[in-house]
């Protein structure tokens, strides 16, 4: 419990709010996307700045308060939010000043992605970002970063050019090549373990408009729609990024599809040719691919499959190869989803994403394979077992076909011991080195965590 005195002493040090149970608004800011997860922290401190960051970090350290740090709220595994503790909330931190010139872009830790690329889209410049636009730079960022540019130009965390970091100490470290180098190779693919990102700067590239959208065909032709898109994806240029799936239909009618989704970011031309034959595949009774922007493509394809309050239960692994007994696998579990608003998908991992050294970054996963996701999401909490027990079944009748290498952003609560390890690969010792050194208490566990040993 935190004496009224000590609480008056935060309020009136920060520029930001700090809202309890009690306070107009705390029930709406203490939501995250995932509606699986409704817990009540004693504190939400609503950061305006750096400063504030510093003195919540501070507070929680000294109160000995559970921290959990919401930048965009996407976390499935429902870390940007605890029980009882305090909520450091970026959320109205949206600052975001982009330098045309020198093609780089600073952030504070509360944009979205879809903020984030409406003010670079501006100057025709982007970088790689996540494929639901309302979800955070921090999160997607720190984990590694999967998203429509990174067969050209590498993962999130690989567009990184440095960081503000506040520490488990309070402390502010600039993290880059130039500043704290063991810090900024932690940051990029090493989650939130190691203090609470301020700024981050990011290299821009000139993008779009971009040849991007969908094409579905009957679930009748899924295995042919899976092997085509095991061909395809053996031999796309950099430019071109490919997902499948085994989805639903977003009318409401709740018909199951078999899906190809793209984004080639070269010229239009050059995008045309290279989807043609997806288009020309088969029968398709859906084709939303053509010309797009950049901003567009990151809102109309995924967005509406993903609503906000949605119950969410996801497994995630690269696959060891995309054989026929795994698509004869995927089928099967498909057929038995109990959610029209659940799926399997298949996200294709190549090009720049996978020329960078494994010891480079910590994120380590950087052989060309396709990422699994089983997404089991409903609305009404009446269904949770049976939904979460078709995600569980499916993710083991896929097992046998797993990499054991995940995706630390698709990890969720449940993970068992050993996940962090899967997570971080052959770097996971030297990130329990850095951990040892930055936050040895584990003042950062909220996340894909990295345990101390001291």
């Amino acid at each position: 419990m935190v004496k009224e005195a000590a609480l008056e002493d935060l309020r009136a040090s920060l520029r930001g709010a700090v809202l309890t149970p009690t306070d107009a608004g705390y029930d709406e800011v203490r939501r995250i996307h995932n509606g699986m997860f409704v817990r009540r922290p004693a504190l939400i401190a609503r950061c305006l700045g750096t400063a504030d960051i510093i003195d919540a970090v501070r507070f929680a350290r000294t109160h000995d308060l559970e921290l959990a740090v919401r930048g965009g709220g996407h976390s499935v595994a429902g870390k940007s939010v605890c029980e009882g503790g305090l909520m450091l909330d970026l959320s109205l931190m949206k600052g975001t000043h982009v330098d045309p010139e020198r093609r780089t872009v600073r952030a504070q830790g509360g944009v979205t992605w879809g903020e984030f690329n409406r003010e670079t889209q501006l100057h025709g410049l982007a970088t790689t970002g996540g494929v639901v636009s309302t979800t955070g730079i921090a999160g997607l960022t720190l984990g590694g970063g999967l998203g429509w540019l990174m067969g050209k130009h590498g993962l999130a965390a690989d567009n990184l050019m440095s960081a503000e970091v506040v520490t488990a100490a309070g402390d502010i470290v600039r993290a880059s090549a130039e500043g704290d180098r063991d810090l900024f190779w932690g940051l990029r693919g090493g989650g939130g373990n190691f203090g609470v990102v301020s700024w981050f700067e990011y290299q821009l590239h000139p993008v779009g408009p971009v040849t991007s959208g969908l094409v579905a065909q009957p679930i009748e032709r899924a295995r042919d729609v899976l092997q085509f898109f095991r061909e395809v994806t053996s031999r796309v240029p950099d430019e071109l990024t490919l997902s499948a799936g085994l989805l639903h239909a977003p009318d409401g009618s709740g018909v199951p599809l078999a899906v190809i989704i793209a984004c080639h970011c070269g010229s239009l031309s050059e995008g045309e040719a290279a989807l043609g034959p997806i288009k020309r595949f088969g029968s398709a009774v859906v084709d939303t691919v053509g010309p797009a922007s950049y901003v567009d493509t990151n809102t109309t394809i995924n967005d509406p499959g993903f609503p906000r309050g949605a119950r969410n239960y996801w497994k995630s692994s690269f696959l060891a190869e995309l054989s026929d007994e795994a698509i004869d696998a995927l089928i099967a579990q498909f057929a038995v989803c109990p959610s029209p608003m659940s799926g399997l998908v298949l996200e294709h991992f190549h090009g720049a994403a996978t020329r960078v050294g494994v010891g480079e970054t910590a994120f380590g996963h950087r052989r060309e394979s396709h990422n699994l996701m089983v997404v089991s999401q409903w609305l009404d909490p009446k269904n949770d077992e049976k939904n979460i027990v078709w995600g569980r079944a499916t993710y083991d009748a896929l097992r046998p076909h797993m990499a054991r290498k995940s995706y630390a952003n698709y990890q969720t609560e449940e993970e068992t011991e050993g996940a962090s390890e899967q997570a971080y690969g052959p770097n996971y010792e030297r990130l329990v080195a850095l951990k040892n050194k930055l936050d040895p208490t584990n003042l950062f566990h909220l996340n894909s965590n990295v345990r101390p040993t001291v």
